[in-house]
């Protein structure tokens, strides 16, 4: 059987605007990167793992558990864009590369495998993951991203808003008269579309939902979901970090 070789990269900065120092977090005596970190090492199916990061904090932290890092520019735009950037650093060649966010520190390895098998068609792209939705609160939260796939999995649309929209039905009750899917933003690329996809401009479905996979999209990429049972945890805020803890205890 061919094993594919696979880099996952873990994008981390320091300055987010809604949880400056966020990779630096406190959960259960570890650092959220080194969670991080060490979900992804844990899945068999990845070749290398390396940390990209524009802040020397963020780069001694993880040094001190050890992580190979790579520094990246802090004007970076995205995650995508840090991942890029770290991948021309180390050059190499790789059937598939993973961008899995600083900020998922219970990622599973099963999600990643789940990741990585998607890319087992030499026809996809870019890699995605998605879960069934659960809550009507979820439906209608902007926070939560909604994706809408063909049968394939081949992804149609992601939005903030709840999609697809059910017309005539009552306000409450989406969840039974349509499936509704999570997208959970991990991203898996073939090593020449990564390169490619840093190069692009921001488009306009970008810039109004705040969404970058929208200007893979609308440049013509596409990009293949597969459904996870599992549950994602990320931490985009310190509210988040509550909850995490009592999920962790």
């Amino acid at each position: 059987m061919y094993m594919k070789k696979v880099l996952a990269i873990i994008p981390a900065r320091f300055a987010s605007t809604r949880f400056p120092g966020k990779p630096l977090a406190d959960i259960g005596g570890k650092s959220m990167i080194q969670r991080v970190y060490e979900q992804v090492l844990s899945c068999s199916g990845i070749s290398q793992v390396l940390i990209a990061t524009d802040n020397l904090l963020i780069k001694e932290t993880a040094e001190g558990f050890g992580a190979k890092v790579v520094m990246t520019n802090e004007n970076c735009v995205s995650g995508t864009d840090r991942c890029a950037e770290a991948l021309s650093s180390i050059g190499g060649s790789w059937d598939v590369v993973l961008n899995v966010q600083g900020d998922e520190p219970f990622i599973r390895p099963e999600q990643l495998d789940e990741l990585i098998s998607r890319m087992d068609s030499p026809d996809v792209q870019i890699g995605t993951l998605v879960s069934q939705i659960k809550t009507e609160a979820d439906v209608q939260n902007p926070n939560v991203v909604k994706a809408v796939l063909a049968q394939s999995g081949k992804a149609l649309y992601f939005s903030r808003s709840a999609i697809p929209f059910v017309r005539g039905g009552k306000e409450g009750e989406w969840l039974h008269q349509a499936d509704f899917f999570r997208h959970v933003g991990l991203y898996a690329f073939r090593q020449n579309v990564l390169e490619e996809v840093a190069q692009l401009p921001p488009g306009k479905l970008e810039l109004a939902e705040s969404l970058e996979q929208l200007r893979w999209l609308e440049s013509g990429f596409s990009i293949y979901a597969a459904e996870t049972v599992w549950e994602s945890h990320g931490i985009d805020t310190p509210e988040d970090l509550e909850n995490a803890l009592k999920f962790l205890s």
